[in-house]
């Protein structure tokens, strides 16, 4: 790709976007019913940018059981497509507490597809259990799981990493093992964190390396742009993206990334609004009812805790789109006219 759309007026952005979308997905825009399970905030790593890790004792630190996690699910298990699985870098849980979690939700609720680990969890996992990247996703595959989500991703760039996240796996490493899993043949999802300390032509870069792999491989669903939320971080001087900026990553996501099959506008982070407005300006999906994430609320985030399958069908409707609900793999299970 010769040309750089963060160089675009923002008028021909959303236009060229909007179009490739229409031209993808027509009027149609999708959702989930899923759940989100941050299994624990106790963390061995202590990533300068997150809210959310504590360590064992601190104020607010917890851990779930296997028991807990399935009694979690059972509040909301018929209503829901998809649990979506990430947590902290626990410093005690052995690899089997991962897979034996996941066979317990399988062997209970057959009907939920199963998304679970970041690239950054499958590298530790890998660490505790001595095994391969692709041994460690074998067995995870083999206990329940079923595709991946994109965390961990961040920028791309050495150097921004190097300030926001020095203790996270590189951005070679998180590449290799979406890589490895498109191999193994689990589906991926991708995402970008913006809105902190990195420019315009690092945002770019992180998608024109997204763009390669998936010329690779095929294996990403999905691209998240991610909006930072500084709050109780060390960057918690920068100030929040704004409703332009969502809308300008959005668009050139789209745009550089024609490859990967759907956009989401994570409304967790955009706001219910904002994300509303994404799906005109090249997002197709809104990812879901998201009960509960608690990542993006431990860094202050003000929008819902979760939304309704109804509340979700009036957003894209009054965007005079038709609401398509799915299921993990875009799978259309209930289309809506509007």
């Amino acid at each position: 790709m010769q040309y750089n759309p963060f160089e675009y007026e923002f008028y021909d952005l959303v236009n060229k976007a909007d179009k490739i979308r229409k031209n993808l997905w027509g009027n149609k825009a999708f959702f989930v019913k899923n759940m989100h399970i941050n299994y624990s905030n106790i963390c061995a790593s202590h990533c300068k940018f997150c809210a959310f890790a504590k360590d064992e004792g601190d104020a607010g630190a917890y851990e779930m059981s296997i028991d807990d996690v399935l009694s979690y699910i059972s509040e909301y298990a018929e209503n829901l497509n998809e649990v979506h699985i990430v947590g902290s870098l626990h410093p005690d849980y052995p690899f089997s507490y991962y897979t034996d979690m996941l066979s317990a939700i399988k062997s209970s609720y057959p009907h939920i597809s199963i998304k679970g680990f970041s690239a950054v969890e499958i590298d530790y996992f890998s660490t505790i259990s001595s095994l391969s990247i692709a041994d460690v996703l074998k067995a995870l595959q083999s206990a329940g799981l079923e595709l991946m989500p994109g965390g961990g991703a961040e920028i791309f760039d050495e150097k921004v990493r190097a300030e926001i996240c020095p203790e996270k796996i590189s951005s070679n490493r998180w590449l290799d093992i979406h890589r490895i899993a498109h191999k193994e043949g689990i589906r991926t999802n991708a995402t970008m964190l913006y809105g902190h300390i990195e420019s315009d032509s690092e945002r770019f870069d992180h998608l024109l390396r997204l763009r390669k792999l998936q010329e690779e491989t095929g294996g990403f669903v999905s691209f998240i742009p991610l909006s930072f939320h500084p709050d109780g971080t060390f960057l918690s001087d920068v100030h929040k993206s704004t409703g332009i900026d969502d809308i300008r990553i959005i668009a050139a996501s789209r745009i550089v990334l024609d490859n990967i099959p759907h956009i989401k506008a994570y409304w967790v982070m955009l706001g219910s609004k904002t994300a509303q407005v994404a799906l005109r300006a090249g997002a197709d999906d809104l990812d879901g009812t998201i009960i509960k994430e608690n990542i993006t609320y431990a860094a202050g985030a003000k929008s819902e805790d979760s939304m309704l399958e109804s509340e979700l069908v009036n957003l894209i409707r009054s965007a005079n789109m038709t609401p398509v609900m799915r299921d993990s793999f875009y799978k259309e299970l209930k289309v809506w006219q509007i």
